[in-house]
């Protein structure tokens, strides 16, 4: 029975020892890459994770890990939950400030990873465990880590196993706390939706540090596939590797597709590749369609979730072209419902927000109990005479559930735009603009306006269809016959980049919004 976190290591190695479990696609050209089977990964984890309880490492503390796409990242994390620790893995782009807030709230006791990494932190006052870059393996030493004499405890599903850090878009990032049954569950669901087995070789690109970056890793080692590490430089490395890795299955955001959908593919990348997974935000519709024409053999799943909650809905590839825009219905084992203020179900097509049910409804927030109390409560009239009430996440974004239970995404509920007495989604109105011919991607926000109160500004990333000098009257003729008056943007802001996003993935509109002030 899978009830920890390194069960989904530990029973593939049972099931197939030999197989292989990790490896390191090599950087550069030439480079040798390393690998682990289950057997190996198994036998590597137990190592560590002994070195680390007969140091004194105890149930309950924090150790953070640097990310990095490394073999001994994998190990130390997957080390740590076994005798009851709790990861937190670290974003090897983060810089000196972001580290030492995350090792101060966190409370770690311990950091572990490359001793170039670990020279570049320079954090006093927590316990550097490196490993050796020009060694073959992590050397797992107990005179690395302090000694208490006090042995480590067992964990339980409901015990913590990390802390993951996401940014929002204002503040300090702020710590998501994520149980065993959390990650055990998430790697259920997705293998069930995605179809995974042994056969799949999983390419993981997204940071480790990522929900859905993490996930590749437990999805893979559920169903005993390959995963194979990935750090590249360019979209042209990424595309290299999807064919001398023979990679099946890769989930990434759109920031990569879309830079992945303008180049040519090697034969190999597309032969193989078996589905092509987005998370982290809306994915354009051109970008899609470039998708299809590199790998028209893979199927497209478009998928939405929130870190509060891992993954919370997902569109199936047969709905994507009969339900434009949708976000799908709700993951295996989860319930999502969409309600009032009041705790009430919404009607078919009233808006309303996103509530998600079911295991991998998360902890809450690390050091944070007001703001836990504000998204994790439990739901009117649901399970009254229990003694303790089970909790829900209230996502806080809008959307709307069709008659045949597709939702649609309609925006954050702090991100409405209130213009000429109005209240305005932006998503609604980039919703319209990504259906027009020419236009890749888009953000739409509210600037203060005297006589508006807020006037709508909206970002645009064109294609060469689109003529520089008519593209702005095109867009707005377009916008005028599809959107109220009140909805079309006041100013329509041409970039010829792609446009930037946070690093989760996501568009930050208060940062954008900031951005083209300065500008």
């Amino acid at each position: 029975m899978l009830i920890r976190l390194t069960d989904l290591v530990a029973i593939s190695a049972l099931r197939a020892p030999d197989s292989i479990a990790l490896r390191e696609a090599p950087v550069s050209e030439g480079q040798n890459s390393r690998e682990l089977t289950y057997g190996q990964l198994s036998d590597r984890i137990a190592v560590a994770a002994h070195a680390l309880a007969s140091g004194g490492l105890r149930r309950g503390e924090r150790v953070v890990v640097s990310a990095e796409k490394k073999l001994e990242s994998v190990v130390a994390m997957f080390a740590a939950t076994s005798i009851g620790a709790v990861f937190v893995p670290l974003n090897p782009v983060l810089r000196l400030a972001q580290v030492e807030h995350i090792l101060h709230d966190s409370g770690a006791r311990m950091l572990i990873g490359s001793r170039a990494k670990l020279e570049q932190v320079g954090v006093d006052g927590v316990r550097c465990v490196a490993w050796d870059p020009d060694e073959d393996f992590l050397d797992w030493r107990s005179d690395e880590v302090p000694g208490n004499g006090k042995r480590a405890g067992t964990p339980i599903e409901l015990d913590p196993a990390a802390i993951l850090y996401t940014s929002g878009s204002t503040g300090l990032p702020k710590g998501v706390v994520l149980s065993h049954r959390n990650l055990v569950a998430g790697a259920q669901s997705v293998v069930e939706y995605l179809g995974n087995d042994s056969h799949d070789r999983l390419l993981a690109a997204l940071p480790l540090s990522f929900d859905a970056g993490f996930s590749q890793l437990t999805t893979g080692f559920l169903a005993g596939a390959t995963v194979v590490l990935h750090t590249y430089l360019l979209p042209q490395d990424c595309l290299r590797t999807m064919a001398s890795e023979r990679i099946t299955g890769l989930t990434a955001v759109p920031p990569l597709w879309i830079q992945l959908a303008e180049r040519e593919w090697p034969s190999e990348a597309a032969a193989c590749l078996r589905y092509f997974a987005s998370t982290g935000g809306a994915m354009p519709r051109e970008v899609l369609a470039g998708l299809r024409r590199r790998a028209p053999r893979a199927a497209p799943v478009l998928m939405y979730g929130l870190t509060e909650a891992f993954r919370s809905t997902w569109l199936p590839p047969g709905e994507i072209d009969r339900r434009p825009g949708s976000i799908g219905k709700a993951i295996p084992g989860a319930e999502i419902l969409v309600l009032r203020p009041d705790g009430t179900e919404c009607a078919p097509d009233e808006p309303g927000e996103l509530v998600h049910r079911g295991p991998t409804v998360t902890l809450g927030y690390w050091n944070d109990p007001a703001r836990t109390a504000a998204r994790f409560r439990s739901i009117p009239g649901r399970a009254a005479g229990l003694p303790i009430a089970e909790h829900a996440v209230w996502s806080g974004d809008h959307v709307k559930r069709d008659a045949d239970g597709f939702l649609y995404f309609l925006g954050r509920r702090d991100e409405q735009i209130k213009t000429s007495g109005y209240r305005v989604s932006p998503t609604e109105i980039e919703q319209v603009l990504q259906a027009l011919d020419g236009v890749v991607e888009c953000v739409v926000f509210g600037e203060a306006d005297q006589r508006l109160g807020e006037r709508i500004v909206a970002i645009v990333y064109p294609d060469a269809g689109l003529s520089r000098g008519e593209r702005g009257n095109v867009l707005l003729r377009l916008l005028r016959d599809r959107l109220p008056s009140y909805m079309v943007p006041s100013r329509i802001v041409f970039r010829d980049e792609a446009i930037p996003r946070g690093p989760n993935g996501k568009f930050d509109r208060q940062a954008l919004a900031a951005l083209y002030r300065a500008e």
